[in-house]
């Protein structure tokens, strides 16, 4: 893996009145503290409110949400420069994410007015409250999360629908971003297949130490980054306690996941998946 700069020449910040096509400032300094990833952040991440924010591209597109590739660098100085993907969820209308209460039940967001709000489906706020309620959901698992040591993406911020996060992948020769690729896409051999297992199973225990279950885990939302797997994709994440789905949700993660190892030759039990990790709940 190669250090990344730029992609592109930055003017010096004396030079620059309005930010050029594809690029807008950092949201950085214009998000609240507690839409910021925990500390201590990764040396990384670039908190300079000189910095541009330029989209690259897009990542992937999804039911609920697009993932988008951007850069976030500072015009005088090269050494400060990453790579985010931008995850932006879609308004009410516009997602296909139909089984929201599965998942929700059980989940109360902070205030009791936003609750309601979003109960109260024909109002432009509940709308416009329910739009967001996925993207803080996700950003606080990345959170707690990250510190709990799981292999998930570093949560750099939030704001609104749109989540900011690490982008998980490499540049080659040439300095061009490359993803990593789905679990799905992948064709270890044995060995690389046993060790990605063991980290699955850690990192699904990870979360059910902290009371959850990812809900939707399959090879698709897991990414293969070098020798190390990444669990991406939490809006959804499930109490396993307080919502009576919760258990269900979990085992078919375990089915999801083994299913996708054995068919690749390698012995491995759901059942006995799960009840691994549903035993690291309590």
């Amino acid at each position: 893996m190669h250090p990344y700069t730029p992609s592109f020449s930055l003017p010096g910040a004396a030079d620059l009145t309005e930010p050029g096509p594809d690029q807008r400032w950092s949201t950085w300094t214009t998000v609240a503290k507690g839409q910021r990833g925990p500390e201590p952040r990764p040396g990384w991440v670039v908190t300079s409110a000189a910095a541009l924010d330029t989209e690259l591209g897009i990542l992937k597109t999804g039911k609920e949400a697009d993932v988008f590739l951007v850069e976030r660098a500072v015009p005088d100085d090269p050494h400060q420069a990453a790579l985010l993907a931008a995850k932006r969820y879609r308004g009410q209308e516009h997602r296909q994410f139909h089984r929201d209460a599965e998942y929700t039940d059980g989940r109360r967001v902070r205030r009791t007015r936003d609750q309601r709000a979003i109960e109260d489906r024909k109002s432009s706020w509940g709308r416009a409250v329910a739009a967001t309620q996925w993207a803080d959901a996700e950003f606080g698992a990345l959170c707690a999360l990250w510190d709990a040591g799981a292999p998930v993406p570093y949560p750099v911020q939030v704001d609104g629908t749109e989540l900011l996060m690490q982008f998980v992948g490499s540049v080659d020769d040439d300095g061009v971003p490359v993803a990593a690729p789905r679990l799905a896409r992948t064709r270890p051999d044995g060995g690389t297949l046993a060790t990605w297992f063991d980290q699955l199973r850690e990192g699904m225990a990870v979360l059910a130490r902290l009371g959850w279950a990812h809900g939707d885990l399959s090879p698709y939302n897991i990414l293969a980054h070098g020798d190390r797997l990444v669990i991406i994709d939490l809006p959804q994440v499930v109490d396993l306690v307080a919502n009576p789905f919760g258990a269900d949700l979990l085992h078919r993660d375990c089915r999801n996941v083994c299913g996708w190892f054995a068919a690749r030759g390698l012995t491995v039990d759901a059942d006995e998946l799960f009840a691994d990790v549903f035993a690291q709940a309590w």
